[in-house]
Order: C-alpha cells, then structure tokens, then sequence
C-alpha cells in the first residue's frame, strides 16, 4: 500500500477512536475559555474592604459553617483556601464544589456560589472518568491527535509538493 494510502486510512481510524473523546475536550475546553466571562462557570472574584487580612483560620472556619449549601462541618470538608489580599478577599472552596467568598477584614459574606469550572476542568482533562481512563483514553487520544495533525497537514501540502516536483 502507498504512504498515502496508509496516510489517509491512518487519518481514518485515528479519528473514529477518538471522536467522544475529542469531543469532550472541544466542549468542556471551551467553556474554560469562558469561565471569566460566565459567571455560571466560575464564581467572580469579589473586592474587600481592605488589603489587610483580618481573618484568622478560626473565624474563616466558622464564617464557612454558617453558610447551609457549603456543607462545612470541619477542615476536611474545606478544599482549598484562595487568599487575596489585593482584592482584600478569602475565597474558601469546598470540597462539595461550593465557593464561599469573604472580605478578609470584616468577615462578611461577599459571594455564596457553586463552581463548576473545576468539575469542567476534570471533565477536560479525563480525570472525572478516573485515572485509566484519564492515562489509557485521553492521554492515547492526545498522541493521536497529534498524529491526526501531522497526518492532515501533509495531506493537505501533498498536492503542493507534488506539483512542485512536476515543475522539477
């Protein structure tokens, strides 16, 4: 069989496989390039009163347990803390995907809301699906992806390069 033969039925079936997931990719990757501009994607980042922190982790602990949907008992329920001090703010993520947003000075509640952008973000990179999906599905359809590109660009410059060497 010819190289581009084999070029183009390698094109073929690389693109079959990876289709779903591919499209997944497409989807997910882009609503991520939208989460600063939709706030159903990621919460805004809110402005404090001041740039000087006056939370300590006790009372961010405690602001977060008084907001019902962030289901916070202790520090395990909490993900991450996302300090600003800059914006004068303390995001608190938790770990059921609600963002609680505080001014860093007085404590008061700025911003009570889900945050989808990493739910989003796991389904864009496979790991939603779990680790052999991520390493054995999305990682393979990554290479051929790439081999998908290298294919179609020289299938695409073929005719070019062959008229080119008629003129020779």
């Amino acid at each position: 069989m010819s190289a581009p033969k084999t070029n183009r039925k390698l094109h073929r079936i690389g693109a079959l496989i990876s289709a779903l997931p591919l499209l997944v990719i497409l989807i997910s990757g882009l609503l991520l390039q939208l989460k600063k501009q939709v706030d159903w994607i990621q919460p805004p980042t809110q402005r404090g009163s001041s740039e000087a922190p006056g939370l300590d982790f006790e009372g961010i602990l405690e602001l977060t347990r008084a907001v019902p949907e962030a289901q916070v008992q202790d520090w395990a329920d909490i993900d991450r803390l996302d300090v600003r001090p800059e914006r004068g703010i303390v995001k608190v993520r938790c770990k059921n995907r609600w963002e609680v947003q505080f001014d860093s000075a007085s404590g008061e509640i700025l911003s009570s809301t889900y945050r989808r952008s990493d739910l989003i973000e796991s389904f864009h990179d496979g790991s939603w699906f779990g680790d052999g999906v991520k390493l054995y599905l999305f990682l393979p359809v990554g290479v051929i992806l790439l081999g998908l590109w290298v294919t179609g660009v020289y299938l695409w410059l073929l005719p070019y390069l062959r008229r080119r060497q008629r003129k020779a």
